[in-house]
């Protein structure tokens, strides 16, 4: 699923400063990229206009498929929030196949899809085990395998691997990008080392977008 943005601008109400100042991007599908940028620069701001959590105030943000058609970025996308919303008396696969039912699965597809994504962020065996007792970055990683069980064509996420050490960032990465070519994935994050496993490395600053090169 393809990804075009056109003078994206946005400033919060009562607010005089403009967070966005005419946003420009094309992220081709199947890639990944990652937004990265100073405190404050935008990055989650852009993040939630292109899932639809903000109204869009001035530009344009599409998905596009194959052939150019439209379509609701509400139905194509899943999302992994920098808070990550557990139900804490039910299971880690529970809450996983919530995504896929989500996306219109079947329940014996449903499990299916969240154990195997379970095991693909480095949680299988943990099936039975209830929200509430998984440590922080567990719960993040229930919440990733959760958006990959949707099987949607686009997620969106927003610092995945900030509560993560390396080994278990490495991981993950490799679950959401690795893995799935087809998946069109757009990561904001403050890690240049997660940054650099991406396909495209968006910069905001002063409101605008630069794309820069891979080391």
């Amino acid at each position: 699923m393809r990804l075009v943005a056109t003078g994206v601008s946005y400033t919060y109400p009562r607010g005089d400063h403009q967070v966005l100042a005419g946003v420009d991007f094309d992220i081709p599908a199947g890639t990944s990229a990652a937004i990265i940028g100073p405190s404050g620069s935008g990055k989650t701001t852009l993040l939630s206009l292109m899932g639809h959590l903000l109204p869009m105030q001035t530009g344009s943000i599409h998905a596009l498929d194959d052939s150019g058609n439209e379509l609701r970025l509400e139905d194509t996308a899943s999302w992994v929030l920098q808070t990550v919303s557990l139900l804490p008396d039910r299971t880690a696969l529970d809450n996983v196949m919530i995504g896929a039912y989500s996306a219109g699965a079947s329940r014996p597809d449903a499990a299916a899809r969240s154990r195997e994504a379970l095991a693909s962020v480095g949680l299988g065996g943990r099936e039975n085990e209830p929200a509430r007792i998984l440590s922080g970055g567990e719960a993040q990683r229930v919440a990733i395998a959760r958006a990959l069980a949707s099987q949607r064509p686009i997620i969106l996420a927003d610092e995945p691997t900030g509560q993560l050490d390396a080994r278990t960032s490495s991981t993950v990465l490799e679950a959401m990008i690795g893995a799935h070519d087809q998946r069109t994935v757009v990561i904001v994050t403050h890690d240049l080392e997660v940054a650099e496993r991406c396909d495209l490395v968006l910069e905001l600053r002063d409101g605008v977008i630069h794309e820069r090169a891979r080391a």
